[in-house]
């Protein structure tokens, strides 16, 4: 069967579409929230490290609290868990949202509230996975999976832009309003469930069988040696790009003068990426080695990287010489306003070839700066 088809038949069940129609809503909602809480922290504050602990709040809870929503979800109703994941959710963004329109939204507020929506979060997708085999059986999950993911990387590709709009325009309160309201949906379509499993839920486990069911996963993972190594080696990668994902907003809008709306539209095109690498692996992933190509797309990656210092100094070479080429115009006409009334071809001829370079190194230095960062957009050239 076609994964068109197979995609078809995942939505004539009425569960998986109403699990479906609320995670796709709250996905818009979180990039919404995704955008506007680190803009928000960065304007607060206009500390990177300010930012940079905001992004290690929203992804830290993952690694160390992941594991823990996944044994939690094999004994409890994960239906239940789930809806307590997003009520406490909707309660925090809901808080953020009337600090916010009072004027007593404050950093540590906004630090707590991103620990607990992030840990809530790994509760949550704890629940999420197993909810998916569950109800659709383990043939039709790979395609439930994949709508999912298409649901969440569309709404990361259209979302952001829009997000960057109405955080110049109005600020982040709509955007928290509008994720409050999308938690609540979620809530809907999970309460109109009849279950997510598992078939016969049991009581709160001990810390001692949490313990003993997380050390259980370590061991199958750590077993396998391709697990293994694929585990470590996105662990260190997740890790140091989070690093490098926190300098983004800084590095627009600092180092290359860029509006928060084009602050959007860089999250959008990130997006993009990351769409078609699933489109490019979904079609061609079979026919290539999985280690060979993991290797590739690294080595890929490492490359581009490498280059962005390269690209940022020369981004800064340039303004500077735009600089100094406009302190050049300026004294050149200052020196030309203190002849007088003799004009400026009494400079004498030296002088005046000058000025006339400097003009043409000044609208060369302009069109050639535009044209290398479209992010600034002649922002730069004002300051």
């Amino acid at each position: 069967m076609s994964t068109v088809a197979r995609a078809q038949g995942i939505f004539a069940s009425r569960t998986f579409s109403l699990f479906y129609a609320g995670q796709a809503l709250s996905y818009v909602g979180d990039g919404l929230r995704t955008l506007a809480i680190p803009l928000l922290v960065y304007h607060l504050t206009g500390s990177a490290i300010s930012l940079g602990v905001t992004y290690a709040l929203e992804f830290l809870p993952f690694a160390l609290f992941g594991p823990i929503g996944g044994a939690l979800a094999d004994r409890l109703d994960r239906r239940r868990l789930m809806l307590l994941c997003d009520f406490i959710c909707f309660l925090v963004i809901a808080l953020f949202a009337l600090a916010y329109a009072r004027g007593v939204l404050t950093l540590p507020w906004l630090y707590a509230g991103i620990a607990i929506i992030a840990t809530c979060a790994a509760f949550f997708i704890g629940g999420q996975s197993p909810s998916i085999p569950f109800l659709l059986g383990k043939d039709r999950a790979s395609p439930a999976v994949a709508a999912l993911i298409a649901a969440e990387q569309g709404a990361n590709l259209i979302v952001p832009p829009i997000g960057g709009a109405l955080f110049a325009l109005v600020g982040p309160l709509p955007a928290l309003a509008i994720n409050a309201f999308t938690y609540l949906t979620s809530q809907l379509s999970l309460y109109a469930l009849p279950t997510l499993g598992p078939d016969v839920p049991g009581r709160m486990p001990t810390v001692r069988e949490l313990v003993a069911d997380v050390s259980e996963g370590f061991r199958i993972v750590l077993a396998d040696d391709a697990m293994r190594a694929v585990a470590m080696l996105s662990g260190a990668l997740n890790f140091f790009g989070i690093m490098a994902f926190a300098a983004i907003i800084p590095f627009l809008e600092r180092d290359l003068g860029a509006s928060t709306t084009q602050v959007g539209l860089s999250f959008g095109v990130i997006a993009a990426g990351s769409m078609i690498g699933s489109l490019v692996a979904g079609r061609y992933g079979r026919r290539w080695p999985f280690g060979k190509s993991l290797v590739i797309a690294y080595a890929i990656d490492a490359f581009l990287k490498l280059n962005e210092p390269a690209n940022v100094a020369r981004t800064r070479l340039e303004l500077a010489r735009l600089r100094r080429a406009r302190g050049g115009l300026v004294a050149a006409i200052g020196r030309q306003q203190r002849i007088g009334e003799k004009g400026v071809l009494d400079v004498g001829e030296d002088q005046f070839l000058v000025l006339l370079l400097v003009m043409q190194a000044d609208l060369q230095d302009a069109q050639h700066f535009s044209e290398r960062c479209a992010f600034c957009g002649g922002d730069q050239l004002r300051h």
